[in-house]
């Protein structure tokens, strides 16, 4: 192939130099069979490359991505309803796709077109929604746009008891409160782990869920449970350790306004336990006594019977008082260097937390904060 591309000698080239007869003779034969090879070459380029760009364009369309010549797209409006899960963090691109495979849109590069040309498809949340067959892309945009979902969300907080879990899922779901208590009598239809000890409290993930139409409280409560233990699992913590870490972690989260406060309460935890001092957590007498931490009593505080009250027993209370979030368990794996085991809140409008190492500096601190209440009625 390459005498096609490359010069020949002055002899050949320059009618100069004809050379013999006989050589002329020669050469026009070897121009007319380079010729006729460069004819066929061409020819080949051209059906080969030609099928190729077919093969090429065709592709995409073939997989509803495009079509030779355009984007296909449906007129509309739009035939039977179809139900059309749009999975968390899709993309455009994810989202043509799951609707082009549905029936929904006609091609993948038409929805994303029309994806791309809605300012507000930013919007679109995850979800079950219902839409129609064979719709225009511009109109299934506007469509999921509205984020009319069949499902259902159910945000749990951080810091939410199980109790106030299971309100907020029945609130929501309008699922029987009676479903998920038999669920939680259930710890291994839930996948509780063992080391919950049967106990719901603190496995509960916060987050937010997506209740189906078919949805059972089990469902949903396994759904938070696994996600509890997958948290851990991915953060390296040992199993035997995961019940400690989430109490400590629901300690951090009820107590920690701030999330820069919160490595500092957990370092202050460890150094507390690390003396044998008792916690003296007002959150854990609460959740024990079953009333909010406002409401406390004197004699609250001096129950004995009250196994989560933290100032009558050292060391932690039986499990978690609340579901943790991410940032707590961060703290209570990786706590702030300090030698402080004393904190108190001394504005409870904007939460400032100031901490001591002594106890001295502590009734400082202490004082701060009647200071406030008295200024604040």
């Amino acid at each position: 192939m390459t005498d096609l591309f490359t010069a020949p000698p002055p002899s050949q080239a320059d009618p100069a130099f004809p050379g013999p007869r006989s050589s002329r003779r020669a050469q026009r034969r070897r121009r007319r069979r380079r010729g006729r090879s460069l004819l066929v070459l061409v020819v080949a380029l051209v059906l080969v490359g030609g099928s190729g760009y077919a093969v090429w364009t065709n592709m995409d369309w073939l997989t509803g991505l495009t079509s030779p010549l355009e984007s296909k797209d449906y007129p509309g409006p739009g035939g039977d309803q179809v139900e059309v899960e749009i999975p968390q963090g899709a993309t455009g691109q994810i989202m043509g796709q799951t609707l082009y495979e549905a029936g929904v849109v006609a091609s993948v590069s038409a929805f994303t077109a029309a994806f791309e040309a809605n300012p507000d498809s930013v919007s679109i949340r995850p979800g079950t929604r219902t839409m129609l067959e064979e719709m225009s892309a511009k109109d299934a945009v506007a469509l999921l746009v509205k984020n009319e979902l069949v499902d259902l969300q159910v945000t749990i907080p951080e810091g939410f008891t199980a109790a106030q879990v299971v309100d907020r899922a029945v609130q929501v779901t309008g699922l029987p409160a009676e479903d998920f208590e038999a669920a939680l009598d259930d710890p291994e239809a839930i996948g509780l782990p063992p080391q919950a000890k049967g106990d719901v409290e603190g496995w509960l993930y916060p987050d937010t869920y997506m209740a189906k139409p078919d949805s059972t409280a089990e469902g949903l409560l396994s759904e938070m449970v696994g996600r509890t233990t997958r948290m851990l699992e991915d953060k390296g913590v040992a199993p035997k350790q995961w019940r400690a870490v989430l109490t400590k972690a629901s300690l951090v989260e009820r107590e920690g306004l701030h999330a820069e406060d919160r490595p500092k309460i957990a370092r202050a935890i460890e150094n507390r336990l690390a003396d044998d001092m008792a916690l003296q957590i007002d959150a854990s007498v609460a959740y024990g006594a079953g009333k909010p931490g406002t409401e406390l009593t004197r004699d609250d505080l001096r129950d004995e019977k009250n196994r989560y009250n933290t100032y009558e027993h050292t060391g932690l209370p039986p499990g978690p008082i609340a579901s943790p979030g991410d940032a707590s368990v961060e703290a209570v794996l990786h706590p702030t260097p300090g030698d402080w085991k004393f904190w108190v809140t001394v504005n409870l409008d904007t939460g400032e937390t100031k901490f001591a190492e002594s106890y001295d500096e502590h009734q400082k601190n202490v004082a701060e904060l009647r200071a406030w209440e008295k200024a604040n009625g």
